[in-house]
């Protein structure tokens, strides 16, 4: 999200139309977000609930657990979803409070929360975040104190998480530290758009942009992972994948990123 403050009347209707648009005929729907401050959360929560659907969120500033700083939410469907459990954590060496980790330039969380499909009853562990974009060694052991997040829901909830996903800006190309750690041969995770053909992708792969003045080099650190892969097989089948365009005729770009979607089918 970010530019600070409100959004901008252009900005707002780019975002809103684009989620509505995208999640209108998917009640099932997740919406990860980051760089969100509150009263653009309000903005986005206000925007959604205001076509007929009823939509809530989970998650916190990160500067004080409250609404101070960036939130990374996940927005759902309570009519479709039941909450089970949910908490932030903070991506530093004491992730039970607001902190700042290793030599990272920001405070950094994770949202994470359980959600129980009321109709199928299935359960899925859905993450939101965002990595820092300066310290590369914050976001290598962010990386791994996501994986052990993971680990301890997956312990803690045993056969009950059917699935699970981890959505966001992780400022980490895909041969870089965070990446590498996400994807390696003993995580859980796989990357979505690699479940999806190349000629069967929508959109670009590049994903951040900018707003067109920084003059940074645009690349792909944005992505949707999905798991938990393990002995007993892989629970997903990834129906699509895609990059939506962050820029239109007018020339204002919604966001610096380009937003990630994916449709998938938990199988067991």
């Amino acid at each position: 999200m970010q530019l600070d403050g409100p959004l901008s009347i252009q900005r707002k209707h780019l975002v809103l139309n684009e989620l509505i648009f995208h999640t209108r005929h998917n009640a099932e729907s997740f919406i990860c977000l980051q760089e969100v401050l509150h009263v653009q959360l309000e903005d986005v929560l206000s925007g959604l609930n205001s076509h007929g659907d009823a939509w809530a969120y989970i998650g916190v500033g990160r500067d004080d657990g409250k609404q101070a700083g960036e939130y990374s939410p996940i927005f759902y469907r309570p009519d479709i979803w039941k909450l089970e459990t949910w908490e932030t954590v903070w991506l530093s060496e004491t992730p039970e409070v607001p902190s700042k980790g290793w030599d990272a330039a920001s405070i950094r969380i994770v949202t994470v929360g359980v959600f129980r499909h009321r109709a199928s009853r299935k359960t899925v562990l859905a993450m939101s975040t965002h990595l820092d974009d300066q310290g590369s060694k914050s976001r290598y052991e962010s990386a791994k104190l996501i994986l052990r997040t993971i680990d301890g829901y997956l312990h803690k909830f045993k056969d009950r998480i059917s699935g699970l996903f981890l959505a966001g800006d992780f400022n980490s190309e895909v041969n870089q530290e965070a990446y590498q750690v996400f994807i390696d041969q003993t995580s859980p995770l796989v990357d979505a758009r690699d479940q999806i053909k190349p000629d069967e992708r929508y959109g670009n792969e590049i994903t951040y942009t900018g707003f067109g003045y920084e003059g940074e080099r645009e690349t792909r650190i944005d992505y949707i992972l999905v798991g938990p892969k393990n002995e007993q097989g892989f629970p997903w089948t990834v129906k699509q994948y895609g990059v939506l365009p962050n820029k239109f005729d007018d020339g204002v770009f919604s966001s610096d990123h380009r937003a990630v979607v994916a449709d998938g089918l938990v199988d067991c």
